[in-house]
């Protein structure tokens, strides 16, 4: 037996046949995607339980209590502000390399410019100014540090766990999923963590490679947090059954309507962080100015309204009270403005978070509003939804995490459509603008854009070609065999030439008499992409002014 099993393997048949099961096996397998079965689970399990203590720490130990002091006596709302940012801002400028990054920005910067890389050495330090930050009043939520809780870890473990098979390139993988497993974590919603982490890095596409792993790590944080805190939704949204054609209309109204008012606010915050960035105040007046101005929001409205809404702190109680109590429409008009303000000076001064519960907040205001005295509906839920989406679509370049959204918090299907119209409206109409300064292009379009330009706009002179003296003719001397364009030919299809696969060196640009005018190379081609990129950026992600 042991002579015919010998001699079957000695056989040239039989090791034809194991070469290819073997190379079917590796063209199967060339991604090594069975690494994440245990690299992405890790990943989930430790941000979940990092993001159940900050949720616990703000949401049930910090919060309520301020939240309960502010209301019942409205002075105390400035100093508790004015304090938690005065802690903020004294914790990143001298404990972080750099206070002015940090949460959303400073992931997907990481992301684009340092290969996944994010410095662990202030992670603590910046995660207790986020809650500072928060829990102590600002408008914003716990997006910020989950966002950035996760992805710093995911950057992390890809250092521990290099002996599993993990490449140079997977650690950016691990950031965006470490990002995706914070954000399903945080909203108890898996799937708005991974279509959010996916856009996140883009204005106009995904992070493809990333979503296997972010799908598992996702699953697995959002798990471990309801181990300890329970799997109900974060948001009680009611749910309409139904919705008429005459609705989808207001939908797109409302979308055109969030839209601009979402690229003005994108352009606004835009501004004032770049202002706030280059102002040589130190780091801590500026997030005391800041807290102060905040918490001034906040105090006019309760001093205006009197009831229990308030434009500040994580804000997921003002969800229900915005879609289960009658709000008169000055008050939610109001409440909406009020809360884009103190979300300009909660961050835009440099407070550790993100915007995207004030964003939605914001949207389902304004949609509730709209939908009372525009529509003139009694239910007005189906507006609000479709606000909050709209505002989430223009604010972050997201369209697919806000239909997302709220399809997992009407826990239903009945709203995606008004709310898939309403933030396809707003992404359209509110252009390139984007609340992310470090958001980008896919490198795709860029690409693309090299249509528009011919190789007579980046050739070199005809002193380059092999054969030229004084601008030869094509056909003459050693460089005859080079493939020849046209000067109006444009750089995509003279990449396509570069790339073919003969590969040349060059192409030689040829008039129509004939004449050498002169060459174009793929560094060419690569150095006219990198004058097309979008302008550059001051520190902490702000735009230029």
């Amino acid at each position: 037996m042991r002579r015919l099993a010998s001699a079957v393997r000695r056989s040239p048949r039989w090791r034809r046949y194991t070469a290819l099961i073997q190379e079917d096996m590796a063209a199967t397998y060339v991604r090594d995607l069975h690494k994440w079965l245990l690299v992405a689970p890790l990943l989930g399990v430790a941000t979940g339980l990092l993001i159940t203590g900050v949720a616990e720490i703000i949401l049930v130990r910090l919060w309520p209590p301020l939240l309960r002091l502010g209301l019942q006596h409205r002075m105390a709302i400035v100093p508790m502000l004015a304090f938690g940012f005065l802690l903020a801002g004294l914790i990143m400028q001298y404990l972080t390399p750099d206070p002015d990054e940090h949460s959303t920005e400073e992931i997907i910067r990481a992301y684009h410019e340092h290969d996944g890389r994010v410095g662990m050495r202030s992670f603590v330090p910046k995660l207790v100014a986020a809650i500072a930050t928060v829990g102590c009043g600002g408008s914003a939520a716990l997006e910020g540090p989950s966002i950035y809780g996760g992805g710093a870890l995911g950057s992390w473990m890809w250092g521990a766990l290099r002996r599993l098979g993990l490449e140079p390139r997977d650690r950016r993988i691990m950031l965006i999923s470490g990002a995706a497993a914070g954000m399903s974590a945080v909203f108890r919603a898996p799937l708005t963590g991974i279509i959010f982490a996916l856009e996140m890095p883009y204005k106009d596409d995904l992070a493809h490679e990333a979503l296997m792993p972010s799908l598992i790590a996702s699953v697995v944080s959002y798990a471990t947090m309801a181990a300890f805190l329970g799997a109900r939704p974060l948001f009680d949204f009611p749910a309409a059954a139904t919705y008429s054609g005459r609705d989808l209309v207001w939908s797109a109204v409302l979308g055109a309507i969030c839209g601009l008012i979402a690229m003005t606010f994108n352009i606004t915050f835009r501004r004032a962080r770049a202002y706030a960035v280059a102002s040589p105040a130190p780091h801590w007046l500026k997030m005391t100015i800041g807290g102060v101005l905040t918490g001034l929001c906040g105090l006019l409205f309760v001093s205006i309204f009197r009831d229990q809404l308030i434009p500040l702190g994580p804000n997921y109680e003002a969800v229900g009270l915005i879609l289960r109590s009658v709000h008169s429409s000055a008050e939610l008009i109001a409440f909406g403005a009020l809360k884009l303000a103190a979300t300009l000076f909660s961050l835009g001064v440099g407070g550790v978070s993100a915007m995207f519960v004030p964003l939605f907040l914001t949207g389902g205001s304004l949609g509730t509003a709209f939908g009372q005295s525009v529509v003139g509906t009694a239910a007005p839920q189906l507006f609000a939804a479709v606000g909050m989406a709209a505002f989430i679509a223009a604010g972050y370049k997201a369209p697919l995490t806000a239909v997302v959204f709220v399809a997992e918090a009407a826990g239903g299907h009945a709203f995606i459509i008004p709310a898939l119209i309403g933030a396809a409206v707003a992404y359209g109409v509110s252009g390139e603008s984007s609340v992310s300064g470090d958001q980008r292009v896919h490198e795709a379009v860029r690409v693309a854009e090299l249509a528009t330009v011919t190789v007579a706009e980046v050739m070199r002179p005809p002193a380059a070609a092999p054969d030229a003296s004084s601008g030869p003719r094509a056909g003459d001397g050693p460089g005859a065999d080079l493939p020849r364009v046209a000067p109006d030919c444009d750089l995509q299809s003279a990449s396509r030439l570069l790339l073919a696969r003969a590969r040349p060196p060059m192409l030689l640009v040829v008039a129509g008499d004939g004449r050498v005018q002169g060459v174009v190379t793929t560094a060419d081609i690569l150095a006219a992409l990198g004058t097309r990129r979008a302008p550059g950026r001051p520190p902490g992600g702000a735009a230029t002014p």
